[in-house]
């Protein structure tokens, strides 16, 4: 049991008389040598000018120069130069200074030793901090002691901070302000917060707390830290007398990082009332409290005053602008949030972190996001373990475990791969992409699993379809004594309800149940979901109707059972009729949305439609519905409509879509090469050059096809008549004898792909430089059998290449994997999982 048991005076308790405690501070007679020569103090002066100015290299070399004249430093310059390199995070400088201080023979008095310590502790080097303490003998004062239980209490060594303070009491030392703040700080924590509330009451009796604003901030945070108690925090923060602008920040922050959103608001509008203003800090965790309340009006008063203010350019509050933009904005769109980051004058890893992570959250900016990540390390920013989590989920979501092994890589080479957050979205990546496998090896490897990592790995095998495998981990969560969370149970429901074991989906109900979590939305929205799937309609609406809180996805979960669907729901099921060709379902579900749910339909079902039918090469039909709707058409369904005339050589039709394109965007490129490409198709080589001529007047760039393929951890890049790459002659061997093999078995290439005006033989020879042909031939002389080949695109694969790669794919025996910039195409056997229709 430890307790404090001193005196209780009204007066905050001082230390004792200095002479008491120490006794060898007496001034102490400098070098001679020093006094009388004059060149001394000329060259103390200059070293005291130099670190004024932070020039502290130049101050150590007048040190030295002290010694050369003859005119050796004293302490007091020893002092002022140690707090310099203190002051400007110089350690290895000070360790020198330290060394040099050593040689000089002077007898360090407590002044020097203290800073010393403080030295040290900054630098981590605890070990010798504390021998330089125990070397001081009765030089030690209440300075030293404090300067010890900082250093111990800044370098997670909680219990020594906590003993070393009882060591100075049990000396008769009298803490002060500083002491208490250091001694607080190391209680900070589940393990010790007990021994900081006995060291409040400590602080109570002494007169601290309403004496000193620091004492007070660091009991808060013990409270919110220690056991998460914000009601004790608060009551701390009402009795301090005197409170300044960081008491009320830091409150504001607490509340707003604990959920208490709403409170955060309220004490940041009192605190403008009580006369205090704002500062970056405050202004950053007030936004984020908005964002989590999803209080857009009021995000946007705020930042109109941090403009005011002239704090808008600042890093930390317009990190805490993107994110609040990103998360609030009605429609999803990002770009608040981008124009934020834009007008930022210097970015660092947290505004970089920040735009990533809003395109991530965003839902359908992933590419995006990666390629901000790939700007950012290009420009030199070195990404931290929240950046790679964020590219990491990025790639999950694209299904592109390719880029992401990239990545992870990149996070290796860094150091900071064995980050737990870093991890845990490797494995998250590999199982959206559906390498279970990998997931689980990356699962396996993890230093040090939590929670969140057996989440991952459990939400991946639910929703693989590999439900065994995740109850199977449910169990050994158990074992290890983790915990199991809200999110564990909901992922399990996932697995039950995929394969319609609802057996196992009651057994989960039944242990949820007995963990309290009955009431938890999530877990609620989980059952329904998984009743309603596994076809026991009845249990779903008693876990409904039960629900004492009701959220979105709780009636989205009833939906399923035969409530109306939503907009989203729309544009999933239009789209999956295009891509399969289902023209009288799609449409019949267009008329339906109206209708019989009383949805309107908006611009990106329009799209849809005019795909669907495009693709269908009715032209005409999708030129007539465009007309027929009842807004002006923007330029995605234009857009649409155009390269679906490519396709089905609908000059005419093509030209006018690509009009209405260039009349709403007019620096559009892409409308000009699918343009020029039309006309290409049908031999029109005049209409060819004239747009083509246009395109270069108006500073347009046609984005070159490129194809590649990862092998061995490397990237291989192809353009089109690709030469320049080391293996260039073996994969044109491979290429010539593939055109001889898939010729014999009926391969007949298609030139009208070839959009140039050259020989019909020439065009032949073309067509097998296209870039995803060499990145094939290249994938077959260089990976194994048993490996599928797996090529990625960033344009539309032609026609000709997608029927020669399934031709391919029937020669050699070989799967092939290709993702263009329009879909995957899973080839094996001659045969596309996009049926030829894409």
């Amino acid at each position: 049991m430890i307790t404090l048991s001193l005196p209780s005076p009204a007066q905050p308790l001082l230390p004792p008389s200095s002479k008491t405690l120490n006794p060898s501070r007496q001034n102490i007679i400098p070098s001679s040598l020093s006094l009388k020569n004059p060149n001394f103090e000329p060259l103390k002066n200059r070293l005291i000018r130099q670190l004024d100015v932070g020039r502290l290299h130049h101050a150590f070399s007048t040190l030295d120069l002290m010694t050369q004249q003859n005119a050796p430093p004293d302490l007091t310059t020893y002092s002022i130069l140690l707090k310099s390199c203190i002051r400007f995070r110089n350690f290895q400088l000070g360790k020198l200074v330290h060394r040099k201080l050593m040689q000089s023979g002077l007898e360090l008095d407590s002044v020097v030793l203290n800073t010393l310590i403080s030295l040290y502790s900054k630098c981590g080097d605890t070990e010798t901090a504390r021998l330089i303490f125990e070397g001081m003998g009765n030089k030690r004062d209440l300075v030293s002691w404090s300067a010890m239980v900082s250093c111990f209490a800044n370098n997670s060594m909680e219990l020594q901070a906590i003993w070393t303070f009882l060591d100075m009491l049990e000396l008769g030392f009298y803490p002060n302000e500083y002491c208490f703040a250091a001694v607080i700080r190391a209680c900070s924590n589940a393990n010790y917060a007990w021994v900081g509330e006995i060291i409040y009451g400590f602080v109570v009796k002494t007169g601290y707390l309403e004496a000193d604003a620091c004492v007070g901030c660091e009991l808060i945070d013990m409270f919110v830290k220690g056991s998460g108690d914000l009601g004790s925090a608060y009551k701390v923060f009402d009795k301090m007398p005197e409170r300044n602008l960081v008491t009320w920040t830091l409150m504001i922050t607490r509340f707003a990082q604990l959920g208490c959103a709403r409170d955060a608001i309220d004490l940041f509008l009192d605190m403008e009332l009580s006369g205090y203003v704002p500062d970056r800090f405050t202004y950053s965790s007030v936004l984020s409290a908005c964002t989590e309340l999803g209080l857009l009006a009021l995000g946007k008063q705020l930042h109109s005053r941090v403009i005011r203010l002239g704090l808008a350019l600042d890093v930390c509050v317009g990190c805490s602008l993107v994110d609040m933009y990103a998360k609030c904005a009605a429609d999803g769109s990002v770009d608040d949030s981008r124009k934020v980051f834009e007008r930022m004058p210097e970015h660092n890893v947290m505004s970089w972190t920040a735009i990533i992570t809003a395109y991530v959250q965003s839902g359908e900016c992933d590419k995006e996001a990666i390629e901000l990540f790939c700007k950012m390390i290009s420009g030199h920013i070195r990404p931290n373990h929240f950046s790679f989590s964020s590219v990491l989920k990025a790639c999950g979501n694209l299904s592109d475990p390719y880029t992401g092994e990239q990545v992870y890589s990149y996070a290796v080479k860094l150091g900071i791969a064995s980050v737990n957050c870093v991890g845990n979205s490797l494995i998250s990546m590999y199982a959206r992409s559906g390498r279970m496998e990998d997931a689980r090896k990356a699962f396996d490897i993890l230093f040090e699993k939590n929670l969140v990592s057996y989440n991952a790995i459990v939400d991946g095998y639910a929703k693989n379809l590999k439900s065994e495998e995740a109850f199977l981990l449910f169990n050994e969560i158990a074992d290890t004594g983790i915990g199991i969370s809200a999110f564990t149970f909901a992922s399990l429901l996932s697995g039950a309800a995929s394969i319609g074991a609802m057996g196992k989906g009651e057994q989960i109900h039944g242990r949820l149940l007995k963990g309290g979590y009955k009431s938890n939305q999530c877990i609620c929205n989980a059952l329904i979901s998984m009743y309603s799937r596994c076809g026991n309609i009845e249990a779903a609406f008693q876990v409904f109707n039960e629900m004492e809180d009701r959220n979105v996805i709780s009636w989205t979960s009833m939906i399923t059972t035969g409530t109306k669907p939503n907009e989203i729901t729309y544009v999933a099921v239009l789209s999956a009729c295009s891509h399969v060709g289902m023209i009288s379902e799609g449409q019949k579900h267009f008329n339906s949305m109206y209708k019989e749910h009383g949805i309107v339909p908006r611009m990106e079902h329009y799209a849809c439609m005019v795909d669907l039918l495009g693709r269908s090469g009715l032209l005409v039909e999708a030129m007539e519905f465009i007309n027929s709707m009842p807004l002006m058409a923007d330029a995605l369904v234009w857009r649409t409509l155009l390269g679906a005339c490519r396709v089905h050589g609908n000059t005419e039709l093509g030209r006018h879509a690509a009009e209405m394109i260039l009349e709403q965007e007019p620096d559009d490129p892409a409308a000009y090469i699918l343009l020029s490409n039309l006309h290409a198709s049908a031999g029109q080589w005049k209409d060819v050059v004239k747009i083509r001529k246009s395109m270069k007047e108006r500073n347009l760039i046609k984005e070159a096809g490129c194809s590649w393929i990862e092998v061995e951890n490397r990237v291989h890049r192809f353009h089109v008549g690709e030469t320049s790459h080391p293996q260039a002659w073996q994969i044109y061997q491979e290429l010539d004898q593939l055109a001889s093999k898939i010729k014999e078995m009926g391969y007949i290439p298609d030139t009208d792909f070839v959009l140039h005006d050259i020989e019909e033989e020439q065009k032949e020879q073309f067509l097998f430089q296209h870039s995803e042909k060499i990145a094939v031939a290249f994938g077959l002389i260089s990976t194994s059998q048993s490996k599928p080949i797996r090529i990625f695109k960033n344009l539309r694969v032609c026609g000709d290449c997608h029927t020669a790669i399934k031709y391919i794919s029937m020669a050699t025996g070989r799967e092939i994997v290709v993702r263009d910039s329009n879909r995957f195409h899973h080839i094996k056997n001659g045969v596309c999982s996009c049926n030829d229709y894409w």
